[in-house]
């Protein structure tokens, strides 16, 4: 499993009117092949700390290279300033629970 790890920072008034796009972004990502899903974490003033999951480094390649013009459209235009690549790297550890939907 492969994680990528970004730091977000929002135009707080762009994000508040954005929840479609950023809906349609989630919709996209989800149907990549090898996605295995987010952490999304707000950490304070307009920025939010994401980890995306994949099956793979080939899946993680191809998911960037195909999502890359919705990453143009949809949320960069969102960002107070760039978005920063923490890090990326294969997962040695993952206990993640499923939350209960019943």
């Amino acid at each position: 499993m492969r994680a990528v790890l970004r730091l977000n920072t929002f135009d707080a008034d762009k994000l508040a009117a954005a929840s479609e796009q950023l809906e349609e972004f989630d919709r996209l990502h989800a149907v990549q092949p090898g996605y295995l899903g987010n952490v999304t974490v707000d950490v304070g003033q307009g920025r939010r700390f994401v980890i995306n999951l994949w099956e793979t480094a080939e899946h993680q390649q191809a998911g960037l290279k195909a999502l890359g013009p919705a990453v143009e459209h949809l949320v960069n235009p969102l960002l107070a300033v760039p978005s920063q690549l923490i890090a990326e790297g294969t997962v040695i550890r993952c206990d993640l629970i499923a939350p209960d939907t019943t």
